[in-house]
């Protein structure tokens, strides 16, 4: 038996998130190289179908990217979309009438029992169903009448980072290919993510600020929301800093009030509209002496009190998500490593979350 020599990075915290983390520009190019002629062809078939209405199914993390393909639907498309309450259905046994209404569930496992029941029942109630997951022998794949697979591999971390941005992906050539568009301003993603992910180093001097942070608030609008709110879904997992997300308007309406020069607020500014809407409440920050660390481009970063430089120029801003979650990722990463404590294992968190 020829003996095998031992790995020193095998037993550090963080390994397996990290080895995941990087992984991501391989992934996008793999979507977009292997799964977009898939996801063309679905999406095809979906737009002959004329759905009236969409509906979004999904928990967790996968919830974030929902609501980033509720955007681009509404936005791009005009198509009113809404986020469903599973419990009606699976709960309370409401049948709404779904007839012509597009049911798009997101799932990295598509094994939750909730989710599962959900589309069941809404295909039974007339939904034209479509699964989005990193899994097409799943449950959830059997009981959609459509399928697109993320293609990003078995994620063994508990938090997910490769099948957000996977998802996101997937998510933004089908809303394209529904218009016939052909997804041009993604070409770019996975070199750009590259890039990001060699910046490490700012990122751990960055994380030097919340390593005894009690709290923090994290905010954006528009298409950066989703961003928002995924961010602070991976900080409370991983670090269990208590991290509250907020839409930049819904932030004004009473929550700013907790803000000060000692509250931690990270913004992501999304370079375009959504950034444009976001600069009042950057004015306000500023204005409250807050510890305010701006994701995005240099001009805004340059008015902050630290931050992380976006590559926005040239970027559609409905696939900058895709880039700005990723220093997001990074940022969860290394504030967990210099708590001492260890982002593969998140206490009391299981891989596939059994919801019913």
């Amino acid at each position: 038996m020829t003996p095998t020599t031992p790995d020193p990075q095998r037993d550090l915290p963080g390994r397996t998130m990290a080895r995941e983390m990087a992984e991501q520009p391989a992934v996008l190019r793999r979507i977009l190289d292997e799964g977009a002629p898939r996801i063309r062809e679905v999406a095809r078939e979906v737009a002959a179908r004329k759905p009236r209405f969409v509906l979004l199914t999904a928990r967790g993390t996968s919830d974030n990217a929902a609501l980033y393909a509720k955007y681009l639907l509404e936005i791009r498309l005009g198509l009113p979309c809404g986020l469903t309450s599973m419990s009606t259905t699976t709960a309370y046994g409401a049948r709404p009438d779904l007839t012509d209404v597009l049911v798009i569930t997101v799932s990295q496992s598509g094994g939750s029992p909730d989710l599962v029941a959900s589309t069941r029942a809404a295909r039974e109630a007339g939904a034209l169903t479509l699964a989005v997951t990193n899994n097409p022998d799943s449950p959830l794949a059997a009981v959609s009448e459509y399928h697109i697979d993320v293609m990003a591999g078995e994620e063994k971390a508990l938090p997910a980072t490769k099948t957000y941005t996977a998802s996101l992906l997937a998510l933004y050539l089908f809303v394209e290919g529904l218009r016939g568009g052909d997804g041009a301003p993604a070409k770019a993603l996975p070199d750009l993510a590259e890039q990001l992910l060699a910046r490490q180093d700012e990122v751990r001097a960055l994380a030097a600020r919340y390593r005894f942070a009690e709290r923090m608030v994290i905010t954006s609008r528009g298409y950066g929301y989703p961003t928002a709110k995924e961010a602070a879904l991976k900080l409370m997992e991983t670090s269990y800093i208590p991290a509250l997300s907020y839409s930049g308007a819904d932030l004004l309406h009473g929550p700013l009030a907790m803000v000060d020069n000692v509250s931690p607020v990270i913004a992501v500014v999304t370079d375009g509209k959504g950034g444009a809407a976001l600069q009042p409440v950057l004015d306000r920050l500023r204005g409250r002496g807050a510890d305010l660390v701006v994701i995005g481009p240099t001009s805004q970063v340059e008015q902050a009190s630290a931050g992380f430089v976006l590559p926005t120029e040239g970027v559609a801003e409905e696939v900058q998500p895709i880039l700005e979650i990723i220093p997001l990722q990074l940022l969860a990463y290394e504030v967990t490593i210099a708590r001492g404590q260890d982002p593969d294992a998140p206490r009391a968190l299981a891989k596939v979350t059994e919801t019913h």
